[in-house]
């Protein structure tokens, strides 16, 4: 029975996982014509037209006592898809996520308690050390890509941690008005050096695809899962998400990692599932969840 009530929830998480990569792979098809700052305005913008209806989030939303967390969600929203974005038009899907993904991991860590997890910190940072060019054999890797993935990962985790609170306060709306707040923090810094009207318009049905797959679907899905998973499992889930983006570069975008960058992605995997393995058992309500990423 327990099995049977993991089911929608897990397939959900799935089809999230993968609609959010194909929408990334999809998005660099914008960088082009947008730059990745009106990409990641563009995107969130659309996304949030589109939710307005499904959650009219006006009706019944009492920001009281809990503005704080739902602007500080959605500007974390904001911040990490620009920092995701500007990382991959400089280095490959895999190694973004896998870099990225550093930044759950460390809420998952910060909240256990056992002495185990100083391994898993120790295989992350491995990882994380083995995609620098400073071992024979290591590809060059843009550092400044590297430095806007670590960014998205700690977006990511303030992302984590305040859309709980948002989420309980607002349940499905959360996503509407946090794809509203995010898309104004991020339109005034993609202003700068923006490149004109006429070519929003002409990315105009990409953008739509990309506003469905990398946040419309994925975020209503999440929100959805995150509150009948436990720990545990969304964690085993998360693991694979670098390995889920490197296929789905490889696939759409011929981007392929050299051994050593396999061997660090391997690492940061064997992180996040040692650590989802290890981590208590806690209730879905009372967990801290770990929203998907970009």
């Amino acid at each position: 029975m327990r099995a049977n009530c993991l089911l929608l929830p897990s397939a959900a998480i799935l089809v999230a996982m993968l609609s959010l990569q194909l929408g990334a792979s999809l998005a660099k098809s914008l960088f082009p014509l947008l730059g990745p700052r009106g990409a990641t305005a563009l995107r969130l913008l659309l996304a949030a037209l589109i939710l307005l209806p499904l959650y009219r989030p006006w009706r019944g939303t009492r920001l009281t006592g809990s503005r704080l967390a739902l602007l500080g969600y959605g500007a974390s929203m904001g911040l990490m898809n620009l920092f995701y974005y500007l990382a991959l038009a400089r280095v490959p899907m895999g190694l973004v996520v896998a870099i990225e993904v550093l930044g759950p991991l460390t809420v998952a860590i910060a909240a256990s308690r056992h002495g185990v997890d100083a391994a898993w910190v120790g295989l992350a940072l491995l990882g994380l050390g083995l995609l620098l060019p400073l071992w024979p054999g290591a590809a060059a890797v843009d550092p400044l890509g590297i430095g806007f993935a670590l960014l998205a990962g700690v977006g990511w985790a303030l992302y984590i941690v305040l859309g709980r609170r948002a989420g309980l306060a607002h349940g499905g709306r959360s996503v509407s008005l946090g794809l509203i707040v995010g898309a104004l923090v991020v339109l005034p810094i993609s202003a700068i050096g923006a490149r004109g009207i006429p070519l929003a318009a002409a990315a105009l049905p990409v953008a739509l695809a990309v506003a469905v797959l990398s946040s419309a679907l994925p975020y209503v899905l999440e929100m959805w899962a995150m509150t009948r998973l436990p720990t545990r499992t969304f964690g085993i889930f998360m693991s694979v998400e670098p390995a889920l983006a490197a296929l789905v570069a490889w696939a759409m975008l011929g981007e392929r990692l050299t051994r050593l960058q396999g061997v660090a992605i391997g690492c940061v995997m064997l992180a996040c599932f040692g650590s989802a393995m290890t981590a208590s058992a806690t209730s879905p309500v009372d967990r801290e969840p770990g929203l998907a990423p970009p």
